[in-house]
């Protein structure tokens, strides 16, 4: 019997190609569970092959009987199995947590050594040994042997099997690769354990070459040990957005355990189904314009759904799948929006009611004035009517009387007419006083409508007058654009901010009579500037830094800084305008109303 033929050459490179791997594997720091599992598989597969190697030189060179190297061979031959059924568990887990019913896998291998060593005595593992295991006769325990070992090693496979399917691509290549090459030795040894294809005792130790090759390739390559793929499975089912995978076909071939749960179904109802079949309550129109909108591309499509049946919102992301230029399928993020929706609608819902609030409170402020301001033509239509009531008395007592002359009625006409222009005046200023604070009070008007300058002044002065007056403080107009110059939008909005600003004016000068506020218009650049400048206190920097990006007053508790912040709103939404100021602490501010006059038609419209 030769010793260097090619099945020992190969047992002595399995054996070398074992050990580099087994200090491979743990390479990387800090070292995981299963680069510490990977390697012990390793050992033992380099202690069977060196127990092969040494059991043919001392059989060949010593004539020493074979079978008594067997029970060292087997010390990595037992373990083998249990080791790779712990690997599969790492692999599929990321982590096994090692309890006390762990330690059964290790009861049968145990058993076999203390019965192999004891061979001689009974029998039960070898009744007959040989180098050929054709003619190799086994005892009743070799078949319990085999059971076992076999039975871990497909259990491995079905868990690797498993987990390869749950997962695709990239790391459906890892696991296949690992399990082609362990089924390369299993699948020999079944079929030489069974007599099907005729072995020797080397031949095991050769076929886990093809296994070895596998394994290394899939380390090499693939980073079996990185604990990325193992965990990646873990992080998907426990990210709180839903995702799908679809095939070319837009079959939904992977997806994660929350869209099971969020969407109310189940596996077998969605997996190899198309994704247009599976729930009638999605807008499927807008999902396939956006698999063909990125279809072949690296962009992103993105939009919001409502799916009715489970009453969500869901910000819903199409991406394509492209490995190397080739289409491979559809990632479909599904990201529930459903809490942001409803913190928007409260958002805006208290938003509103402040915005209310706070208008109401400043159509309160304005009342007093506007009784007072009603109160002086009131007053002068009811002296009219007296003095109209006067003139008529004395002229149903000059009927008939002869020293009353034509020129005496035509003189009791005009004073008539005096009296009934007067009243004209008085209920055309109560008029516009009516209208102006209908427009202030009516929060859904909204209406567009074409308006001059001096509608606007007109307004703003009704609505000012009394706080004005009562504040001792004068409003001086410097108009360089004509009254008559037209705007179009809503002009209560207009209004109120005006008003709002000439408030701020009033406020600054801290109750101190007798100042000026000048309101200014002016074109620049085809925009029209209405300016509001007060003398005041003027504001600080910080105050300054926090304007319109947040709602800020410098009157303390008895202000709410509602009203710039919805003054800047209104004329950016409503006008398409702006808002820009200049201050100085100590001399006074200066606010910029700028409306394009060419588009504020289509704003006020939109």
């Amino acid at each position: 019997m030769g010793i260097f033929d090619i099945s020992f050459i190969l047992v002595i490179l399995s054996a070398l190609l074992t050990l580099f791997l087994s200090r491979y594997v743990l390479r990387n720091k800090p070292i995981t569970q299963i680069q510490r599992l990977t390697s012990i598989s390793f050992i033992c597969l380099f202690i069977m092959c060196i127990g092969l190697i040494v059991q043919k030189i001392c059989a060949v060179f010593f004539h020493a009987n074979p079978v008594y190297f067997e029970g060292f061979v087997y010390l990595g031959t037992c373990f083998l199995p249990v080791v790779f059924f712990l690997v599969a568990l790492s692999f599929s887990k990321t982590k096994i947590v090692f309890t006390k019913k762990y330690a059964l896998l290790f009861v049968i291998p145990i058993l076999t050594l203390l019965i192999l060593w004891t061979n001689n005595f009974h029998h039960l593992f070898y009744q007959k040994y040989s180098f050929d295991l054709n003619e190799m006769m086994y005892g009743p325990y070799a078949y319990i042997h085999l059971a076992y070992t076999y039975g871990l090693f497909a259990v491995g496979i079905a868990i690797m099997l498993r987990h390869t399917v749950k997962n695709s691509g990239f790391f459906s290549k890892q696991s296949l690769l690992i399990i082609v090459g362990v089924s390369i030795p299993v699948i020999v040894n079944i079929l030489g354990s069974f007599n099907i294809i005729h072995m020797d005792i080397y031949t095991t130790p050769i076929s886990f070459i093809a296994a070895i090759i596998c394994i290394s390739f899939s380390i090499f390559k693939f980073h079996f040990s990185s604990i990325t793929p193992i965990a990646l499975e873990k992080i998907v089912d426990r990210m709180s957005d839903c995702y799908i995978v679809l095939n070319e076909q837009n079959v939904i071939v992977d997806f994660n355990k929350p869209f099971l749960s969020v969407f109310n179904t189940q596996d077998n109802k969605i997996r190899n189904h198309n994704v247009f079949d599976i729930d009638k309550n999605i807008s499927f129109e807008r999902l396939q314009k956006a698999i063909q909108s990125v279809s072949l591309s690296s962009k992103t499509a993105s939009y919001e759904a409502y799916v009715k049946n489970i009453k969500k919102y869901f910000n819903v992301e199409v991406s394509s799948i492209i490995d190397k230029g080739n289409f491979l399928g559809t990632l479909i993020l599904f990201k529930d929006v459903t809490q942001h929706e409803s913190d928007l609608k409260t958002i805006k819902d208290n938003q509103d009611m402040l915005v209310e609030r706070e208008r109401f409170a400043s159509l309160g402020q304005m009342i007093g004035g506007i009784a007072h301001n009603l109160k002086t033509p009131i007053m002068s239509i009811a002296g009219a009517t007296e003095a109209l009531t006067d003139l008529i008395n004395e002229y149903d007592a000059s009927i008939g009387d002869d020293e009353v002359t034509f020129e005496d009625h035509h003189e009791i006409a005009k004073e008539m007419s005096s009296w009934i222009a007067k009243i004209k005046t008085h209920t055309a200023y109560m008029s516009d006083v009516i209208t102006a604070v209908k427009g202030q009070a009516i929060s859904s008007n909204e209406s567009v409508e074409s308006f001059t300058i001096d509608d606007l002044i007109k307004r703003v002065s009704i609505l000012m007058k009394h706080e004005l007056k009562h504040s001792l403080v004068e409003l001086n107009y410097d108009l360089s654009v004509d009254n008559n110059f037209t705007l179009h939008g809503n002009i209560n909005a207009l209004v109120q901010v005006i008003d709002n600003l000439i408030s701020n004016a009033i406020q600054s000068y801290n109750g101190q009579p007798d100042n000026v506020i000048d309101f200014i218009t002016k074109q620049e650049n085809n925009s029209l500037i209405i300016s509001i400048r007060d003398y005041g206190s003027g504001m600080s920097k910080d105050v300054q830094n926090k304007l319109f990006k947040e709602m800020i007053t410098t009157k303390g508790k008895n202000g709410t800084g509602l009203g710039l912040f919805m003054s800047y709103s209104n004329i950016k939404a409503k006008f398409n305008g702006n808002i820009t100021f200049e201050s100085e602490v100590g001399k006074g501010t200066t606010f910029n109303i700028i409306i394009p006059c060419e588009k504020n038609i289509e704003i006020a419209n939109d």
